[in-house]
């Protein structure tokens, strides 16, 4: 009996080497073990993770598969990634063959408590029909002017006060969560007309962004335990999923109270109040939408733009102040624009936040920008699910039911797609020789607003938020990284700073910078 289990458990583990040496030794990429795949590689670099999968894909020629669990019946399908940042990779999963490669069914079931099926957790007809419906809304030049309003209210009555106070106080203030507040502020204005106060005196918690917040970590989590493991936590109510039940709870109970008193003021005859906001702009069309699509609407608008504007505009200030030359031609641009709109006197320039029409014509600003985007995008990595056998165009096998991520974090520095300086914070890149447009770009080599059928629709509306705060601090103050706070990237699905953004906040002296402007106008005329 002892021999006939021996020689059981010897053909088991030489069938298992032979079928490891065939399928699993091939792949090229990260080490793969047997049966644990490549998962200790990836808790060995859970801290760095972005920049490890750079480090794999520029060793691979920009493209590599691994194996998160190498076990036979499960290797080929479930537990296989293929992990790109090829544009013409891109470019075909994105666009060519978009119908392939949809969220799936992994990514639908982890958002599916707090998104429901909404714009950005739905495929096929579902995800179309809402796309079109909500294309009609963000290609109206009215919603960006009413982005300009809540912003401008903000920055005017809110963000610029706090940050003056900071520098007569000489306090540091952590950025990243004063930004974090004023564009979820302004998001919930412009998704359905509410304002949170957030980014008020005293910094107040708020009920709703409480529970969202918390909703949103506690959907992340989900992400890091296999699906059978959080469903049962789900079933049985354990951790996370608790803290996940009652968030969504309380955002579902605040968003039906908006939605209903929404509809008596549309209704009625005797409000004077002109709504101009998202949820009120899908009401007052003739179809007529179920209140659970509404939320989702709602919920799913609010998800996309706060975080990821928020996390732009902190990297974006932190590279520019370890940038100086690029904060200077920021400066000259934007006060060369107040000059010819405002006249000579310093302080009109800061007497109230930039106008839609003079943000409009920040071209330097909108570069400095999309460079901070392409080296530090707010979502660093997105997955698809493969429905049926394909072939990439760098010749990559990618079979029914495995995944493919695309990392949008090595797209942006990587030597073979944007040079030997792709790694140097440069945003002439994206001008013309004359400096005075954008460069048009492939569209697949700066996916930081996705690209292709599902590129976002609000990217004109993130540009005009960021450029409206980037030019109103700059213009006011100088910003320097506390000295001993540390810098680095929190492992998120959004590209956070681990520690916040701690920073000290000094006058701005924009005589120089007028000086400037005047001698180079004088040299001109002559």
């Amino acid at each position: 009996m002892d021999t006939f289990v021996v020689l059981i458990l010897v053909s088991v583990i030489t069938a298992y080497l032979i079928w490891f040496k065939s399928f699993i030794r091939p792949l090229r990429g990260p080490r793969v073990w047997p049966l644990v795949g490549s998962l200790p590689g990836l808790i060995d670099n859970g801290n760095r993770m972005h920049e490890w999968i750079a480090e794999n894909l520029r060793s691979c020629g920009g493209t590599y598969q691994t194996c998160i669990c190498a076990v036979p019946f499960l290797a080929r399908k479930q537990g296989l990634v293929t992990v790109t940042c090829d544009p013409k990779n891109l470019e075909h999963i994105l666009k060519v063959r978009f119908d392939n490669y949809p969220k799936g069914p992994t990514w639908q079931a982890v958002f599916h408590d707090l998104l429901g099926e909404g714009i950005f957790n739905s495929d096929g007809n579902t995800w179309l029909f809402q796309r079109k419906t909500a294309a009609l809304e963000f290609t109206t030049r009215t919603l960006r002017q009413a982005m300009g309003r809540w912003v401008n209210r903000a920055i005017r009555m809110r963000f610029v006060p706090f940050l003056k106070t900071a520098q007569l106080e000489a306090k540091p203030v952590d950025l990243q969560d004063l930004l974090l507040r004023l564009t979820f502020d302004n998001i919930c204005g412009l998704t359905f007309g509410g304002d949170p106060q957030t980014l008020s005196h005293g910094l107040p918690e708020n009920g709703f962004a409480t529970a969202f917040d918390q909703a949103t970590e506690a959907t992340l989590q989900r992400f890091i335990l296999p699906k059978f493991i959080w469903q049962l936590r789900k079933w049985f109510g354990l951790g996370m999923e608790i803290t996940l039940r009652d968030s969504v709870d309380h955002v579902d109970n605040y968003l039906a109270d908006i939605i209903s008193t929404r509809k008596l003021e549309l209704t009625s005859q005797q409000t004077s109040v002109q709504h101009d906001d998202l949820l009120s702009r899908f009401m007052r069309k003739k179809e007529c939408y179920s209140d659970k699509f509404l939320q989702e609407v709602i919920l799913n608008f609010i998800l996309a733009g706060r975080d990821t504007s928020s996390v732009a505009l902190s990297w974006f200030f932190w590279l520019v102040s370890i940038n100086p030359r690029v904060e200077e031609k920021i400066l000259i641009e934007i006060c060369t624009i107040l000059k010819e709109t405002r006249g000579d006197d310093v302080n009109l320039w800061i007497a109230d936040p930039l106008e839609f029409e003079e943000v409009d014509r920040l071209i330097y600003l909108k570069a400095a920008l999309s460079e901070t985007l392409r080296l530090y995008p707010s979502v660093p990595e997105d997955s698809k699910h493969v429905v049926a056998d394909d072939v990439l165009p760098d010749g990559t096998f990618v079979p029914a039911g495995s995944a493919v991520t695309y990392s949008i974090y090595s797209t942006g520095r990587m030597k073979f797609i944007w040079g030997e300086d792709c790694l140097e914070f440069r945003p002439e890149r994206w001008l013309s020789l004359d400096g005075t447009k954008m460069e048009w770009q492939d569209p697949f080599k700066f996916v930081s607003f996705n690209a292709g059928p599902r590129i976002c629709l609000g990217k004109d509306l993130a540009y005009l938020q960021m450029k409206s705060i980037a030019a109103a601090v700059l213009l006011r103050h100088r910003l320097n990284v506390t000295r001993g706070h540390k810098v680095e990237q929190k492992m998120s699905l959004t590209l956070f700073m681990k520690n916040g953004l701690v920073m000290d906040v000094n006058p701005r002296d924009l005589s120089s910078i007028a000086a400037k402007i005047n001698k180079k106008v004088t040299t001109t005329a002559e």
